[in-house]
């Protein structure tokens, strides 16, 4: 349980969330929504003891298991496995074992003893911490999950963020945490795992906070909608489904809006018979009365509450180039015994449209990576073609200075702005005023999404490289971001598993990894898209 007295949120100066008070009991699944910049993120690492609110308490009872959107934690030398196992302790206990099964096979003697006696201990505790079964059900979690036995037994710093992402998810479900809070956690899914999250989340007993554009997801799962709105810093709660909640909110809103023309037409009526009495010496008395009355009426409305703003989201106007701006010949890449690929080429004709498709961690990313030139192939090349301009939106948000402020990374971007030019791109992408000197290290997945596509506004890029550039994105920048894939002019090379993207994009080729098959779109594929 986790309960939420008197709190307020503030970013910098920004007052986000105002004497906010709450409670997450047990069964309680709420989805929380608001605008990109809304608080969501922010107020899920509150509620996990990992920020501090500017004023209030938030009391917890029992374990909190929380995904943040970019999870970077755990030993990066340890398996993917022993991350997992962890979450229950059971990762030392199953090293100790597997030390003194070693040391078993090897030994003799008084040493043999030692290493046995070692064992015992070593099982004893393992079997305390719930032995083969929960080593079985970790396995489960991390199949349905898309994360092979194969990956498992590799160590995290040789997995991709998305990889890194799954295993976090599956170490938190594994754990058996009172409360759950995700943030994003269909990222990096294919439809399958999914299908199955929805499956867990559903049955889940304790307490759960989620946020996710995935409606699906929500529709399937939520009992509590807690909606942010940040032009009122407060939450509205809705204690019912989401569907339902959908359908109360638009009934709320023809109910406002009835009521204030209910209102203002009563209070114009009362305005114009007080000035009709205000000139009587006898009557004047009365006019004032029934003046502060309309003025009363009108304070006593709810405010008209302002529709969120939408980025303006537009992509580069291309640069002049060559007939084939870029081309790859003879990719190949593997970390340490693991092959990913091997053999992919592909020529990037200048306005030409390409899908990668490919199930979870066949090197979708990676490829992307080496066209960027951010990753060396072991084998292969990449060359430019003539005018080649290069623009590259990473899935990680790997080309964005966390260290540094908004402005600022915009500005080591495009260094030929000038300050307001600077400022006017960024308010276009809803970064203005004091917002464009946040660090872009305390920015929400959505906020560093629009400032990645805000860097590439100014680049000229005649190719793009876009990797899931629709994540984190609330439905209405969803919705500016696909309009802009639709008007750009130059050459696109596309990762994403959001059939909406693929259908914007129009592309005139796909390419299926790892086999590297190279084949003219059809509908045929669109199937493949939430599978890859």
């Amino acid at each position: 349980m986790i309960t939420v007295s008197g709190v307020d949120v503030r970013v910098g100066a920004r007052l986000l969330l105002a004497d906010v008070s709450f409670r997450i009991s047990p069964g309680e699944k709420i989805g929380l929504v608001g605008r990109n910049g809304a608080g969501k993120t922010t107020l899920t690492g509150i509620l996990a003891g990992e920020e501090s609110p500017a004023s209030g308490t938030v009391t917890r009872t029992g374990s909190v298991g929380h995904l943040p959107q970019d999870p970077r934690t755990g030993d990066l030398g340890g398996t993917a496995a022993d991350r997992i196992l962890s979450a229950r302790g059971l990762d030392g206990a199953v090293r100790a074992l597997r030390a003194a099964e070693s040391a078993m096979a090897t030994a003799a003697g008084a040493a043999q003893e030692r290493a046995m006696r070692a064992y015992s201990r070593a099982e004893t505790e393992f079997l305390a911490r719930g032995g083969y079964a929960a080593e079985a059900e970790a396995a489960q979690v991390a199949a349905s999950l898309g994360l092979p036995d194969r990956l498992l037994a590799q160590p995290l710093g040789t997995l991709s963020g998305g990889q890194r992402r799954r295993i976090e998810l599956a170490r938190i479900l594994f754990a058996d945490h009172d409360t759950l809070l995700l943030d994003e956690p269909t990222n990096h899914l294919d439809a399958d795992s999914i299908g199955w999250l929805r499956g867990f989340l559903s049955a889940y007993p304790g307490g759960l906070v989620v946020i996710s554009h995935d409606v699906d997801l929500l529709a399937a799962t939520v009992n509590r909608v807690f909606h942010l709105d940040a032009h009122r810093a407060t939450i509205d709660i809705h204690n019912v489904g989401w569907r339902a909640y959908l359908d109360q909110r638009a009934v709320d809103e023809r109910r406002r809006r009835r009521e204030r023309v209910n209102a203002e037409r009563k209070v114009e009526a009362l305005r114009a018979q007080a000035d009709k009495m205000r000139a009587n010496v006898k009557t004047a008395v009365a006019a004032k009365n029934m003046a502060r009355r309309a003025d009363r009426m009108i304070a006593d409305l709810e405010p008209v509450r302002r529709t969120d703003k939408v980025a303006r989201i537009r992509l580069p106007e291309p640069a002049p180039c060559g007939r084939t701006p870029l081309t790859a010949a003879g990719l190949s890449k593997s970390y340490g015994s693991l092959e990913v690929f091997t053999g992919i080429d592909l020529a990037v004709d200048r306005g030409s449209r390409v899908v990668v498709l490919g199930l979870n961690g066949v090197g979708k990313t990676t490829l992307l990576r080496i066209l960027a030139g951010q990753e060396r192939p072991d084998a292969g090349t990449v060359v430019p073609g003539h005018g080649l301009r290069l623009g590259y939106f990473a899935q990680e948000h790997d080309t964005l200075d966390t260290a540094r402020t908004v402005r600022q990374n915009l500005a080591s971007a495009a260094p030929h702005l000038t300050d307001g030019e600077a400022r006017r791109i960024l308010g276009s992408f809803l970064f203005s005023g004091d917002d464009a000197d946040k660090p872009a290290a305390v920015l929400s997945g959505g906020e560093k999404t629009r400032l990645a596509l805000a860097t590439l506004v100014c680049s000229s890029a005649n190719v793009l490289l876009l990797d899931e550039p629709t994540n984190n994105l609330d439905p209405a920048s969803r919705d500016e971001i696909l309009d802009a894939i639709r008007g750009y002019r130059g050459a696109v090379v596309l990762v994403t598993h959001d059939e909406g993207a693929v259908e914007a994009l129009q592309p005139d080729r796909v390419l299926l990894l790892p086999d590297g098959a190279e084949d003219l779109w059809s509908p045929g594929y669109t199937g493949l898209v939430s599978l890859a």
